[in-house]
């Protein structure tokens, strides 16, 4: 792997032993079939069970094509995305998860549209296997985030994606804590696409994403992308006050007029909790973004690497918690502290 392959696939791990045999067997069979030259970059994102050994196992056995990252903890998805981004080396990097829903025989079709000149190739999922209330709520979800945020992607839960390496540079040289990256792709992207692409049934193991996990992933895409939110609190904010400035106004007429009443206490009781719940939800949306602000300045590391099995790469782009690391098995302490 001296030599910068022509594509790079990255792919995230999280306890996928029961499943990675199976991967295995596929995805290679599937890049050697393509003619390409390849490397497969595994992230093992602090998995507890024995994915670690059966990455460690893979490596030993294609060792020319293999790379494998150690997290020394977990991290999340998209952070082990932005691992394998950093120690991928192609000119043209896909990332697929590790579970077989998206066939990695797909991976030829997105290759074949970057041939005809896009730099970006998105995947829409045909006939998912999930169940009616993930599909649903994938949908609106969408429809909600492309309103807010003016980034067009039809499935942004499918993780089947292609890259060219002037969007994995740009996105590795960004220092956000939290992004979603196949949309911070869209917004560097010249010429995007997206294509349908074939969707099975999950080889072996659980989904990894809890109804609370999707939740927090679309607010930090939501709050990450687009100020829109706050602008429309602000706005809704200027109407509530001047619909409760024309409301007082007429109470004290209607008192002048008709003298003290009892009847409208549990009126105003029930405007005021409208009023205050409508603060409230204003405060935790503001909270939201004080947030990201404050995971930023904290100038933390985004993830440690344990060790690295496999070459290291030709030209990291710069230094960040996992591209300052010593590589080749050794303990990671790099960071910005």
């Amino acid at each position: 792997m001296s030599a910068s392959p022509e594509v790079s696939v990255v792919i995230p791990v999280y306890n996928e032993e029961a499943g990675l045999p199976a991967l295995f067997g596929r995805l290679y069979g599937a890049l050697d079939a393509l003619g390409r030259t390849y490397e497969v970059v595994f992230v093992n994102d602090g998995s507890q069970d024995r994915s670690a050994a059966l990455l460690r196992e893979q490596y030993q056995r294609r060792p020319d094509v293999t790379r494998v990252v150690l997290f020394n903890g977990n991290f999340g998805q998209h952070l082990a995305i932005m691992a394998g981004f950093e120690h991928a080396t192609g000119r043209r990097v896909v990332t697929l998860d590790a579970d077989l829903q998206n066939p990695p025989e797909e991976i030829g079709r997105l290759l074949a549209e970057m041939d005809r000149g896009f730099d970006y190739v998105g995947s829409i999922r045909r006939l998912r296997q999930d169940s009616a209330f993930r599909r649903q709520a994938s949908r609106a979800m969408n429809r909600l985030r492309e309103r807010i945020t003016r980034i067009r992607m039809t499935d942004q839960g499918c993780m089947l994606r292609a890259y060219s390496r002037d969007i994995v540079d740009a996105i590795n040289a960004c220092r956000e804590v939290n992004t979603f990256i196949p949309a911070l792709a869209y917004t560097f992207a010249q010429r995007p696409t997206e294509i349908e692409v074939a969707h099975e049934e999950r080889a072996a193991g659980d989904s990894k994403y809890s109804l609370y996990k999707l939740v927090r992933l679309n607010f930090d895409l939501v709050t990450g992308f687009s100020v829109v939110p706050l602008e429309m609190f602000s706005l809704s904010g200027i109407v509530i006050s001047v619909l409760s400035v024309l409301f007082v106004i007429f109470l004290a007429i209607r008192r002048l007029i008709i003298g003290p009443e009892a009847e409208g206490v549990f009126t105003l009781f029930g405007i005021a909790f409208f009023l205050i719940g409508i603060t409230l939800f204003g405060i935790g949306l503001l909270g939201e973004y004080v947030g990201r602000i404050y995971q930023q300045v904290r100038q933390r590391p985004r993830y440690l690497v344990q060790a690295v099995l496999g070459a290291e790469p030709a030209s990291p782009d710069g230094p960040d918690a996992a591209s300052a690391v010593p590589l080749h098995a050794r303990t990671a302490h790099g960071g910005n502290r």
